[in-house]
């Protein structure tokens, strides 16, 4: 492992992976393959944009004969795919792109490396692909995947996928389903990034619902980590979980945030909740904990280092709160609170 194409890294967890692996290993080269959505910003990427290792190509997964461009000129031997629709909220609005780029573009990046030969490939998944887990049930990695939204649904079939490249065609291949991410560079949709901005600007932070569901928020390196430890140890065929297995209330999440920021519980304001949102997700790690990682991340640590990113970088967040971001979010919270 040399030379590394990365799809989508020009997005939040994509671009954080890129920094650690560049930072972590001295003689890999890192190129970046990214269509530059909304979410996915060069701007994310400006630590590493003059690295000596580091090349940007500016492509859709979709396009087989770009993906295979890149691919040839850079002599790429392994395939990282972050790339991905990926707000559920989205999905529901718009389900077509997210079948495309997440089952077809997947599809495109597995028939690439098959055909030229390349020696892994890893696919970033979500825990959103077992759908809602009941109390006290875990998720593990055999379990049934029975998604519940166009968004979970669209990654369970591009993880069938990965599957069956391995099974039929020999692919050396690895999956990895991360828990809810945080951390630098997360596009102000995603909940803890909207309801820190909009709290340092005084504004209401949407509650879906009761606020009572149930998710593993950890931090963004952690996961990068993780990624990084199944593409050097994972075995072929292999899917593995990561995240804290700490559960946290949506709602306390979004208090604890208002505590950080020294801001009032006032600015909670429940709206009608998300159609067909799953209560709880929660993964048993134990599979990815037998090859020596551990998230070094507290939820507390995570979401101070979360909250004072933002604070710190309001450069990069407040032009993004605007145009296009504003109509959809008066369209998903304004008309029904």
């Amino acid at each position: 492992m040399r030379n590394l194409l990365v799809s989508g890294g020009a997005g939040f967890i994509g671009a954080n992976f890129v920094a650690h692996m560049l930072n972590s290993y001295p003689d890999y080269r890192i190129v970046v393959f990214d269509l530059l959505t909304y979410a996915g910003r060069l701007e994310n990427l400006a630590p590493v944009r003059q690295h000596p290792r580091f090349a940007f190509v500016q492509g859709d997964i979709r396009d087989a004969a770009a993906v295979r461009s890149a691919i040839r000129e850079h002599r790429i031997d392994t395939l990282v795919n972050f790339a991905a629709e990926t707000h559920v909220d989205r999905s529901i609005a718009g389900p077509y792109d997210f079948t495309t780029t997440n089952v077809l573009g997947t599809h495109v990046l597995l028939e690439a490396a098959r055909a030229l030969g390349l020696d892994r490939y890893h696919q970033v998944s979500t825990d959103e692909v077992y759908g809602a887990i009941p109390e006290p049930a875990r998720s593990h990695e055999g379990d049934p995947l029975e998604a519940r939204s166009p968004y979970s649904a669209s990654k369970a079939g591009a993880d069938h996928l990965v599957y069956a490249y391995h099974v039929t065609y020999g692919l050396h291949t690895t999956i990895t389903r991360g828990s809810n991410n945080i951390g630098p560079y997360q596009y102000p949709e995603k909940a803890v990034p909207l309801f820190t901005t909009n709290a340092i600007d005084d504004q209401p932070l949407p509650i879906y619902g009761d606020g009572l569901q149930v998710r593993d928020y950890q931090y963004v390196l952690d996961h990068c980590e993780g990624i990084d430890v199944v593409l050097h140890k994972g075995a072929p065929g292999q899917a593995y979980n990561v995240g804290t297995e700490v559960e946290t209330r949506n709602i306390d999440m979004a208090r604890a945030i208002l505590d950080m920021l020294g801001k009032p519980y006032s600015l909670l304001t429940h709206v009608a909740d998300r159609a067909g949102h799953d209560r709880r997700y929660a993964l048993d790690c134990s599979k990815l904990r037998a090859l020596g990682w551990a998230s070094r991340h507290s939820f507390r640590a995570a979401l101070e280092k979360t909250v004072c990113w933002y604070v710190e970088h309001e450069s990069w967040w407040r032009p993004l709160k605007s145009g296009a971001f504003l109509e959809y979010y008066r369209k998903q919270y304004v008309e029904r609170g």
